[in-house]
């Protein structure tokens, strides 16, 4: 067996073992690994590597750590696992420690104090999918705990279902202009500086024009939006990743956010139902909601949990600690 280090000609390889192993449950195209794990400038190379047996991939990892020169805040001391993978015929051979080992050498040698599996910046997960048994166990075994759950919702619509689109006085929904891209990119600064911001920063560089975004005005001035998805978006953002399982076109709904001053009047469940009336419109029938853990709030539109994950992390606090304590037991010689 060898070791190498990421390479984007391992593509196809990589791909076909990634199907063989979860295709049934995540079906991943060329374009979404390459969009996520090739082309998102947050991907550490030294700490991604690529298991080969007689030139064949038997074994990956991916690794991230925040890298990009934006004013945004992401944090620079969280390094995440983004996937990690074996081939079944090569597993129990301690090949998934290996890679997990080095990789986290690379991390906490550059300063990263945590690392979470999966929500990284152009994630697949935002956990370990639930009812993988053996995988949580095996990385609770290596030092990763448990910390919360996280769901992907799912509602189907029948063209009969009737397009409901909120109508409320005091405000207005429309889609985004690309004439607004510098409010609503200052609105998402004021009111959800972080994650959300930088996706909406990634997606107008990668040429979006507004389509993707509702947005919510009172008086002329955004309050609210809601991001969605569908077939003819410039990326393939996280709703719509797993599109193939359907045979009808898939769209994706969120994130939503509304400006804390104007809460408590209802607008984040209607800036949803514009979202979907919107999508719905557009001839999508299945809408997906992801990395959510407001289960009973998107219920009041009908939607229903589709898959659900378990969140890690480790950190290197408590990894020093830990030993610490373990070696203070050692009796001395």
């Amino acid at each position: 067996m060898k070791i190498l280090a990421w390479n984007y000609s391992y593509l196809e390889e990589i791909v076909s073992l990634w199907n063989r192993e979860l295709g049934s449950d995540f079906p991943m195209k060329k374009t979404l690994f390459k969009q996520n794990s090739f082309q998102d400038q947050n991907v550490c190379p030294d700490a991604s590597l690529i298991a080969l047996d007689n030139g064949n991939v038997i074994g990956f990892i991916v690794a991230k750590i925040w890298q990009e020169k934006l004013p945004v805040q992401m944090s620079e001391t969280t390094g995440w696992i983004q996937v990690l993978l074996v081939d079944q015929s090569y597993r129990n051979k301690g090949i998934g420690t290996k890679l997990l080992s080095q990789a986290e050498t690379v991390l906490f040698n550059r300063d990263v104090k945590q690392i979470l599996l999966g929500r990284d910046p152009w994630h697949y997960f935002p956990g370990v999918p639930i009812n993988d048994e053996r995988t949580k166990h095996w990385f609770a075994a290596r030092g990763y705990e448990s910390y919360g759950t996280e769901h992907d919702l799912l509602q189907t619509y029948t063209r009969k279902n009737a397009i409901t689109k909120p109508d409320l006085p005091e405000v207005e929904f429309s889609i985004l202009d690309i004439e607004e891209k510098e409010d609503f990119l200052m609105f998402l600064n004021r009111c959800f500086p972080g994650r959300w911001e930088y996706e909406a920063m990634k997606y107008f560089e990668l040429g979006g024009t507004g389509r993707e975004f509702i947005v919510m005005k009172k008086y002329g001035q955004i309050i609210g939006f809601c991001r969605i998805n569908d077939p003819q978006s410039p990326i393939i953002a996280q709703n719509v990743y797993w599109a193939p399982l359907f045979e009808a076109s898939l769209g994706g709904v969120g994130p939503l956010g509304v400006d804390a001053a104007e809460r408590g009047h209802g607008y984040g469940l209607t800036v949803v139902e514009a979202g979907i009336a919107e999508l719905r419109k557009r001839g999508i029938q299945n809408i997906v909601i992801d990395w959510t853990g407001l289960v009973d709030f998107y219920k009041k539109l009908g939607f229903d949990v589709w898959k659900s994950y378990e969140s890690f992390k480790k950190s290197i606090e408590e990894q020093v600690v830990k030993h610490e304590e373990e070696s203070s037991r050692i009796p001395a010689k």
